[in-house]
């Protein structure tokens, strides 16, 4: 068994939280294209990355992205 990180759940996680893409940029000092790349699944998260996010958006880094399990 193997697991892997899915679609990024970023866009849900800001609706949830009131807050758009801009507000996050300012919040974490990510730039707004690397958001909307998280957003739009163009690119993952890194782990540094994903403690920031997460702390902003109070959540588990493991809310980031779906968990897709893949067997062997």
């Amino acid at each position: 068994m193997a697991l892997i990180r899915g679609r990024c759940r970023l866009r849900y996680l800001l609706a949830r939280e009131k807050m758009r893409q801009v507000d996050l940029t300012e919040r974490t000092g990510y730039s707004r294209q690397q958001i909307s790349n998280w957003v739009n699944n163009r690119e993952l998260m890194s782990w540094d990355a994903g403690i920031a996010v997460s702390y902003v958006l109070n959540c588990h880094m493991e809310e980031l992205y779906e968990i897709e399990n893949i067997r062997a």
